[in-house]
Order: C-alpha cells, then structure tokens, then sequence
C-alpha cells in the first residue's frame, strides 16, 4: 500500500474512504502517516527483512499499519480478527514478530496473547483507554515522528498465513528483492494486469482486510491511484448502496450458492 508520487501528484483525491463513518483520507495523509509510522518500527529496531503483526477489525489505521511496511522492507502479517489468544500468540511468535498492532475492540484478545510473545518489543494499540499496558496508544506513539520518508526505504511485503486446515496455520513468505517500495513484486504486477485496474478507479472492499485478496486489491488500488472504499462489515443492501453513491468501478466478491 504504497502510495509513491500520488502523494505528491493528487495530494488532495482521496486514498480510501470508511463506508460506515464516512472518514477519508486523502493521498497526502496517507502519505504522513505512513511516514511517522515507519519511521516508528525503526525507532524500535526493526530493520529490512523484519516482521511484525496487525491483529484489527477494519478501520481507518489498517491501512497505513500495512503501507508502512511496505515501504521499510519489512515482513507484515495481517492476522485473522476472530482468532484466541493462543491462536493468535502462535502466529505473532510463528512469523517470529517484534510488534504488534491492535485496537481497542481487539483490546482482550490481544492483552491475553501478548504475555506469551517474549520477543515482541513495540505493543500498540488504536483508540487506546489510557490502561492498556504494555500496548501504547497508536496516536501517542507516532505522534513524535516526522512525516516525511525514512533514510533506507526499501520494498516490503505481506506474510500472509494458511487457513490451517491441516494443522497449525502455515506462513507464506516470498522472497523480498531490495527494491524501492515503488516496485512491487511481479506477482502484484500481474495482478494489475489480470484484474485491469486502473488510474483513477474506485475499488470497494465489502471483505475483512486481514484476508490476503482484500488486502492485495486495496493495496494495488492505491498503487495504482485510485480511491478504496472500505467497509468496516459486509451488509448486502449498505453494499449496494455504496456501488451507486461512489460511482464503483471494480469489487471483489465470493459466489454464494442459492
């Protein structure tokens, strides 16, 4: 989720839009808050080739959570928000992360699964109560930095996990060339292609963005410049709605049988 010179080309189109709430945030914010976070991991010592976790329902933090990955040569996962704490510990210690990003709807699952994750140094939390130790409030936390980009930007990318349908979830890790963040790995080039996505398109995502397509099809519609819509939860008729008042122009969905 790299938004490159759209930051700089159309600093005032929006990135992504939250469906529910109606919160846009233009290439330009996106842009900074990207910036402040990256610059925030490598404050707490995660350099290239680094990993660390996203464990949130949809909001308007996600995306940035990942984008600052992608431009620090780091490895994010974007874990399953219905998991245990056990489920989720195992993959934060599996993916072998030094942070963990979470919410405060989150808050209970996350504060149990933390204290089995030794290794995790940079805890922090969206929407915090102010009685969140060890996580910090995201806001707090990045607030410091400055938003322009960090010395060593490089390429990095989702590592996502298996459904675990045969055992333990399993991490897909694809080897990260050190390329500037502005060229993406050919499979994403593909992907433009296979789906035809396009300058200036709307792309609504009805789905959670811990799922790996989701997450990709939001990721290259920034990329590509482009504005997502972002549901916070799949409702049928909302969904429809949204397809006419934004003016939709690509989606993803999963047939259902009748």
């Amino acid at each position: 989720m790299y938004a490159g010179r759209h930051a700089r080309e159309r600093a005032g189109q929006a990135a992504f839009i939250m469906a529910g709430s109606g919160e846009t945030v233009t290439y330009a914010e996106y842009e900074a808050r990207t910036n402040r976070l990256a610059h925030l991991l490598r404050a707490h010592g995660l350099k290239r080739l680094d990993h660390y976790s996203i464990f949130m329902e949809n909001n308007s933090r996600y995306l940035e959570s990942c984008g600052a990955g992608e431009r620090s040569g780091l490895y994010y996962t974007c874990i399953n928000s219905y998991l245990t704490p056990d489920e989720l510990a195992y993959i934060v210690n599996n993916s072998e992360s030094k942070a963990l990003i979470t919410s405060r709807a989150k808050r209970d699952v996350a504060m149990a699964a933390i204290r089995q994750c030794p290794k995790v140094t940079l805890c922090v939390i969206v929407d915090g109560t102010g009685d969140d130790r060890p996580f910090v409030d995201y806001a707090t936390a990045v607030a410091r930095w400055p938003d322009t980009p960090i010395a060593d930007e490089s390429l990095g990318t989702p590592m996502p996990y298996s459904s675990g349908t045969t055992g333990r979830p399993k991490g897909i890790l694809r080897p990260l060339p050190e390329n500037p963040p502005s060229q993406p790995l050919p499979l994403f080039d593909f992907l433009v292609r296979l789906w035809r996505y396009r300058d200036g398109m709307i792309y609504l995502s009805p789905a959670p963005l811990y799922h790996s397509a989701p997450q990709a099809a939001v990721s290259l519609t920034i990329r590509q410049g482009g504005t997502a819509i972002i549901m916070e939860r799949f409702d049928p008729e909302a969904y429809l709605a949204l397809v006419e008042k934004h003016r939709v122009t690509h989606s993803q969905l999963v047939p259902t049988a009748v």
